[in-house]
């Protein structure tokens, strides 16, 4: 059964619970653990990449072989680790973010102790990109009393591989983080940009930084990994490398005139977290013309979007000249944004209203 809710409403307030929260510490996961606990939700939270170390073998070593193989032969020491961390402990709902780690015995354990266990996943299982990574993921999926993805592609091939139930959602801002901050004259010094992509260097992003800038579209990139893109000596003065952070994401965001933002092809994605986040932090949000984003905003008054690398340029380039219009089109997409209601308490409480209505 695939289940479709609007961001704009169609979920009802939910009661106090109790939650355990089984995913990752870090990146947007805890976003949404903190979004959980704003709603006043008693949340436990587990982290099962905790239980995947081997004495003696290094950490690196054991991503790597989780990544490719999907856990063979960590798999159990998971499950042993999720089993000591919460006990006999019952639950309201059980929470799986992500869920590469899980096996199926796993699952039918949490579902002794929870009503509901449900499974939310921002990346795509069901395509090759990962390699083996959700072997296990894949054969406890049937358990699950309902799988949550932003992508139809997805939401069809869970459906396929035996999901009693999906929600199609969209990925999400959140309220706490993602907000027109004021900055500071060092962050200006450090942030301050015409344009600006924030993200993880792949093989088909390197192509498109570099025609942006041969066109002459003023261009900063931050992001971890670029120093592998082939282009990189030809990107290398534009790139300021590793990961940002908390307020330091959202600053260089808040930092550009314009912000770019690009899908993952192997992914099939439609829309991303930035999707939201760039409107959201109150700047003008350029990106890949979809059906996603054409249904979130209005191309040209709310957001712009392109079809090629240099229709992209064209419009930086062109905007650039009018910073009003920068301002009234950034100005509307925060507007819309708040609007559409895509952030994190909003996108979590759907998740748990709809799997408590099944």
């Amino acid at each position: 059964m695939l289940i479709s809710l609007s961001s704009q409403g169609g979920c009802q307030k939910v009661n106090r619970m109790k939650i355990l929260y089984l995913g990752p510490t870090e990146g947007t996961a805890i976003q949404r653990i903190k979004a959980l606990r704003r709603l006043g939700h008693d949340v436990t939270v587990v982290d099962p990449h905790l239980g995947r170390f081997v004495p003696l073998i290094p950490e690196r070593l054991i991503d790597a072989w989780c990544f490719r193989t999907g856990a063979i032969g960590v798999e159990w020491l998971v499950e042993r680790y999720v089993a000591k961390q919460i006990g006999n402990t019952t639950f309201d709902v059980a929470f799986v973010d992500h869920g590469d780690l899980l096996n199926a015995s796993c699952i039918a354990h949490l579902k002794t102790l929870a009503k509901v266990v449900v499974n939310y996943n921002q990346d795509n299982p069901y395509v090759p990109r990962d390699k083996g990574r959700w072997r296990v993921f894949l054969t406890a999926l049937p358990l699950y009393d309902l799988i949550a993805t932003h992508r139809v592609s997805s939401a069809n091939s869970a459906a396929r591989a035996g999901a009693k139930r999906v929600l199609l959602t969209r990925e999400a801002a959140d309220e706490a983080v993602h907000r027109p901050i004021e900055l500071s004259g060092e962050d200006l010094a450090r942030f301050s940009s015409k344009v600006a992509f924030v993200g993880t260097w792949m093989p088909e992003r390197g192509p498109i930084m570099l025609r942006l800038i041969e066109r002459g579209v003023p261009l900063r990139i931050y992001g971890p990994r670029w120093q592998k893109a082939p282009e990189y000596e030809q990107l290398r003065s534009h790139v300021v490398l590793g990961e940002l952070k908390g307020d330091d994401y959202v600053k260089a965001i808040r930092g550009a005139s314009i912000a770019i933002g690009l899908l993952s092809k192997g992914n099939e994605d439609l829309h991303t977290t930035r999707s939201f986040e760039i409107p959201a932090i109150g700047t003008l949000f350029c990106a890949e013309r979809t059906s996603d984003h054409l249904e979130m905003y209005k191309d040209g008054e709310e957001a712009v979007f392109f079809d090629t690398v240099d229709e992209c340029a064209d419009l930086c380039l062109s905007l650039l000249k009018h910073p009003d219009r920068i301002k009234e089109i950034a100005d509307a997409g925060l507007k819309r944004v708040h609007q559409n209601g895509d952030f994190n308490e909003k996108l979590v409480t759907k998740i748990i209203d709809a799997a408590l209505k099944g």
